[in-house]
């Protein structure tokens, strides 16, 4: 079955509580379909940020919200057992209600890197962490062995007041065989920041099936002046080239070739992040550079030219990374100039 068309956001979770769950209420009376939960991890603090929990805040935002489908964008299952992870899905199921989470996970080589946690396993964990989570909420007695972790739980008793449904699981995926595996034992395939249409291409040729795929694209709006619009996609394009893609670049060789990026163009923008934060990155993002990630950015004119070359390239998910001064009138924006015209009629 073909996927829905859908338009979400992705927060990232560095910022204040209060700013994101007004974030989420904004996106919600907007009529936006998703709200993504980045987790953030330490490495924010060198810029000024602090990383919060996605799960925790996931119930938070789905207490909050109405109609918003509530994804995680990721966490690792290498963060929490997934034993716990199914704990951490009941909540935010019974927070949200029926058919209003989706659980996604990721390997974050970020994460690993700041808790010295690296490994070269990652396909194997990854399937074993699919498979506990959705045998855990299956409700039924459930035996579990692999080769990274292992599951024994008995089965629901009829009389336990929980959800019993199995949210859809996505695995986010840059490298060919994690796409591969996403595309074998997922719901759905998220792509990271910095995607383009080209690799879009490249994902949906790798996951060998009709499911869902979202991603992640830079983002920023502004009603009538495209430089303004693109404004904030410069800024979280900076900071995705100077650290995100740094921290994955063994995976994100194909990701920057097919968008034709060269590392000598990244590094002054890594240089100025170290030296100067965000801001300074975000002036050496060239115009021409900014042009090769392939942002969703500018006018609603711009941006629904953008979103439809997305569709077009097999993306059925668009997670809008928003960005910038104004960001709850850019969600009503979007809302209300962008979605009408995007949207399946």
């Amino acid at each position: 079955m073909t996927p829905p068309f859908c338009i979400g956001v992705m927060q990232l979770t560095m910022e204040p509580l209060d700013e994101m769950l007004a974030s989420a209420c904004a996106m919600d009376e907007a009529g936006m379909d998703t709200i993504w939960l980045a987790e953030a991890y330490p490495w924010w603090r060198k810029h000024g940020m602090e990383a919060r929990s996605s799960t925790v805040v996931s119930a938070l935002i789905a207490r909050e919200t109405t109609n918003l489908t509530v994804g995680w964008g990721i966490i690792s299952p290498f963060t929490r057992h997934p034993v716990q992870v199914a704990m951490d899905a009941r909540v935010v199921q019974e927070a949200a209600g029926p058919n209003r989470f989706i659980l996604g996970f990721g390997t974050s080589k970020i994460f690993l890197n700041n808790a010295r946690m690296q490994t070269t396993k990652t396909l194997g964990p990854m399937r074993d962490a699919v498979t506990i989570v959705r045998g855990v909420l299956g409700g039924e007695a459930f035996e579990y062995s692999g080769d990274t972790w292992s599951a024994s739980v008995p089965a629901l008793q009829p009389e336990a007041e929980t959800p019993r449904d199995v949210p859809p699981v996505y695995v986010a995926a840059t490298a060919p065989k994690m796409q591969a595996l996403a595309g074998e034992i997922a719901d759905g395939c998220l792509t990271p920041s910095i995607t383009t249409p080209a690799f879009v291409r490249y994902t949906r040729e790798n996951v060998a099936a009709d499911i869902d795929i979202g991603c992640t694209v830079v983002a920023s709006i502004h009603e009538d002046d495209r430089d303004a619009g693109r404004d904030g996609a410069r800024e979280i394009a900076g900071m995705y080239l100077a650290n995100k893609v740094q921290n994955i670049q063994g995976s994100a060789d194909t990701l920057l070739d097919l968008a034709g990026i060269e590392q000598d163009e990244i590094r002054p923008v890594a240089e100025a992040m170290e030296q100067g934060g965000r801001l300074a990155a975000k002036s050496k993002v060239s115009d021409a550079l900014l042009d090769k990630c392939r942002p969703i950015a500018g006018t609603p004119a711009d941006c629904i030219a953008a979103i439809e070359e997305y569709r077009d390239a097999g993306c059925s998910h668009v997670m809008l990374e928003l960005w910038g001064a104004n960001r709850h009138e850019q969600i009503r924006l979007f809302g209300s100039k962008v979605l009408p015209h995007v949207r399946p009629r």
